[in-house]
């Protein structure tokens, strides 16, 4: 009786612990997301006090030609996303095999290379702008480069690879931690064991580490996926969407059309669409990955 006793307290417990939380990612994310999917069935502009109902007339209008905005954003967020997955691992991975190699520098290497992911991400699109638009105008007045004569802000097709790089460069250093960490996590006997039986260090690298690190890899390429597919700071800050709608990701759409056209019905329709998308995407990413008998 006295043991039911303590459980049943122990039990009281749990629940008044976990209350607080609970309460909370509620009132910020779950409340939130049923009153966008209402939303996302009405016509209302934030200001008037009862929305209309119109059923799925927001969602019908998406996929006509009235939404080709938001579908050319989708397919911009989509090349960007995979651009940054395969860009950002493949940098962070050699720069991380490079860094956990003993040499002077390689601590405070660590440190430049970390810094700018430490930085608001505003803060770093407007140094950028201002390095696209001023900093390589004046390097070419001192050596006759045509490369940085470009307009890549300017030009649709090099604002997309300005907007990326930046996005890379921003946080390519949280991934070569990530990596930095699996790679000293290998055990250097069992690659010594590999040299001593002849193995290359291109064989060791791809038969050894790559199967070792797997779990990291993993890690940032599931991390890359979910930051490209909710950028957002950058571009506002770079391009704000520009030349054009040429760089407007799905997240910078949605904040147009709820925040500055006052259509918050047809931005919260967005948005469920969206929320789908991302679910189905990152499903199928952790389904592929799961077959390679990674924990996630």
């Amino acid at each position: 009786m006295k043991q039911l006793g303590m459980k049943k307290q122990e039990h009281i417990e749990n629940v008044l612990f976990t209350l607080p939380s609970v309460i909370l990612v509620s009132i910020t994310i779950y409340i939130p997301f049923v009153l966008s999917a209402y939303y996302s069935l009405t016509k209302w502009n934030g200001i008037s006090k009862e929305p209309v109902f119109i059923g799925f007339g927001n969602f019908i209008n998406i996929f006509t030609n009235a939404g080709s905005n938001f579908l050319n954003s989708i397919i911009f967020t989509t090349k960007y996303t995979l651009l940054f997955m395969v860009v950002a691992n493949i940098v962070a991975l050699a720069l991380a095999v490079a860094l956990t190699q003993k040499f002077r520098l390689a601590n405070l290497m660590r440190g430049v290379f970390f810094v700018p992911y430490i930085m608001s991400m505003t803060i770093v699109g407007f140094i950028w702008k201002f390095i696209f638009s001023q900093g390589f105008a004046r390097l070419f007045e001192m050596t006759n480069w045509d490369a940085l004569n470009l307009s890549w802000l300017g030009n649709p097709n090099l604002a997309f690879y300005s907007v990326a790089f930046v996005g890379i460069w921003q946080s390519i250093g949280f991934y070569i931690v990530l990596y930095i960490a699996g790679l000293q996590a290998i055990p250097r006997d069992i690659l010594e064991a590999a040299t001593v039986d002849g193995a290359s260090g291109f064989k060791c690298f791809f038969s050894i580490v790559i199967p070792m690190l797997w779990p990291s890899i993993t890690t940032c390429m599931f991390m890359s996926l979910t930051n490209s597919l909710k950028v957002f700071d950058i571009i506002l800050a770079l391009t704000s969407g520009g030349p054009g709608k040429a760089t407007t990701s799905v997240t910078l759409e949605i904040y147009r059309e709820a925040f500055q056209n006052n259509n918050y019905g047809l931005g919260s329709a967005e948005s469920i669409i969206y929320f789908i998308f991302v679910l189905l995407l990152t499903q199928l990413v952790l389904k592929g990955f799961s077959k390679k008998d990674v924990g996630l």
